[in-house]
């Protein structure tokens, strides 16, 4: 990898740190390490080129949106809605995340290590031969994987002195395409009345192991064994139905 081109942005306008990184990006620069972020948004937004990102501090809204080539690696916490609409490549979050998480994504791979907030994997979507995919190793809040279309929600749990629960209410409510899976037990309680449970396959367990092994190795400083993940109960959810509003169409 090339050396990186430093920017600090300490004090610096969200859109003045965007136009230089795209200004850099179409000179060919393609390693950023970006200083004393605090709460900028629209970090990589738009960008189409295999760039990689180091975003030292906490991202602000709308990280990613719309990308598809860079990966963006925050080595701190982001705010709301990372990977809005994003396209391909990967986002990986040394921390915590907020609400809206994965809006509207269509390819490419979100890795948080810590908990998320509501509606994660919202509207999220297979595009054409895409397949995105959310791993988030801690807990989520309510209607995580609501409406969700299609593509791959994973929810880890991997915290487990943390009493709370796992996931909040509304459960893939609307939910009409892709699978999510939980590390754990799931309240029936819980789950939208569109989502249903069914049995872990040879095949599931062969796909989670290939991207659990993608996941650990992002967070490898922190020592995380996917076989080990994998060898506690996974509870699969898939929609029971293609079209759980159809009655509130007008004809």
């Amino acid at each position: 990898m090339s050396e990186p081109l430093i920017i600090d942005a300490d004090g610096m306008y969200y859109r003045e740190l965007n136009q230089i990184i795209r200004d850099k990006v179409k000179e060919g620069v393609t390693h950023f390490r970006l200083l004393n972020v605090n709460g900028q948004r629209y970090i990589g937004a738009g960008l189409t080129r295999e760039v990689f990102i180091e975003v030292f501090g906490v991202a602000g809204q709308d990280l990613g949106i719309f990308m598809k080539g860079p990966t963006i690696v925050v080595r701190s916490n982001a705010q709301d809605c990372v990977g809005n609409t994003m396209e391909g490549k990967k986002i990986v979050v040394h921390g915590m995340a907020g609400d809206v998480c994965g809006y509207g994504m269509r390819g490419g791979k979100l890795h948080i290590l810590g908990d998320v907030g509501y509606r994660v994997g919202i509207h999220m979507k297979t595009y054409k031969d895409m397949v995105p995919v959310i791993i988030v190793g801690g807990k989520a809040g309510d209607f995580f994987g609501e409406y969700m279309a299609g593509g791959i929600l994973i929810l880890l749990n991997l915290w487990d002195n943390d009493s709370r629960p796992m996931v909040g209410d509304y459960l893939a409510t609307g939910m009409h395409g892709g699978t999510i899976y939980i590390r754990g037990e799931v309240d029936p309680y819980l789950m939208g009345k569109e989502v249903g449970q069914v049995e872990m396959t040879e095949g599931d367990k062969a796909l989670l192991k290939d991207l659990l092994e993608d996941y650990c190795g992002d967070f490898s400083e922190y020592h995380l064994d996917p076989q080990e993940i994998l060898d506690h109960p996974f509870t699969k959810l898939i929609p029971v139905s293609s079209r759980p509003y159809g009655k509130v169409y007008a004809y």
